[in-house]
């Protein structure tokens, strides 16, 4: 028995038929991508600026801003009273020493990101323990310290001694050498970032190697350090100077220098 199609589905098939037909013309030919090539992924311009590193470890580059060779004082000045010289003693045209209640020292020039370069050293006689023993900081921007300290067999609290970000963050290592030897720290470090009301944006961060051995990984600074209390970010601030603490100690800092980033 012949099957019997009604002229009304016969025309539904053309009619989808038709629709496909249409669907198909009116998609593009595929085309083949370019084939890659190495010097599509070259990035020739703007040249990398050229720096001649210094010839032995810990020498400063030569774009580098000298803070301190061992000849003067000259880009310091006292912490007590901007307006008079850098109170602290030239020892050996080598080194500065700490004249114990005399203040702390800060630079001339304010700074922001940065990385830099500090020798340091506990006074050759060992006295005292704990935070009374070669006990100094260095304070980016005027307000975060990274604490200086002979840790050299020196028990105390974990995030006061050497490589301590003061009472922040205890370094990851004791890396301390003894007091008759040099330490040398070098950091880098991003100035935090404010939002236009003045509060907090983004946290300064730092990493640390003390003599070689990282201490500080790229932690957070969770804000202005203080003695009592927790750190906090109490107002905006732009660049600010680098300082040098004064603890009542004979602590020694050379070569110190600094690259702005």
């Amino acid at each position: 028995m012949k099957s019997i199609k009604s002229p009304i589905l016969l025309m539904a098939l053309g009619l989808g038929l038709q629709m496909q037909a249409q669907d198909y013309s009116s998609v593009p030919p595929k085309e083949s991508p370019m084939p890659m090539k190495p010097e599509m992924t070259e990035i020739w311009e703007p040249e990398v600026k050229v720096v001649t590193p210094g010839k032995q470890l810990g020498d400063a580059p030569s774009d580098a801003i000298i803070l301190f060779d061992g000849s003067n004082l000259d880009h310091w000045v006292s912490q007590k009273d901007p307006s008079k010289p850098a109170p602290w003693k030239i020892v050996n045209n080598d080194h500065m020493e700490v004249v114990p209640g005399s203040g702390g020292i800060s630079t001339k020039m304010k700074f922001g990101d940065c990385q830099l370069h500090v020798e340091f050293s506990a006074p050759d006689k060992v006295e005292s323990e704990s935070q009374g023993r070669g006990n100094s900081g260095v304070f980016l921007q005027n307000r975060y310290e990274l604490q200086v300290l002979d840790s050299y067999n020196n028990r105390t609290y974990r995030n006061g001694q050497a490589g301590s970000i003061y009472k922040d963050h205890a370094p990851l290592v004791n890396a301390m050498r003894s007091p008759l030897e040099w330490n040398t720290y070098d950091v880098i470090y991003r100035a935090p970032r404010f939002k236009e009301d003045g509060t907090i944006d983004t946290k300064a961060t730092i990493t640390v190697l003390h003599n070689g051995v990282l201490v500080q990984n790229n932690v957070d600074i969770n804000g202005t350090t203080f003695y009592i209390g927790l750190h906090n970010y109490p107002e905006a601030h732009g660049d600010d100077v680098i300082s040098l603490q004064d603890h009542g100690n004979k602590t020694q800092f050379k070569n110190i220098w600094l690259r702005k980033l």
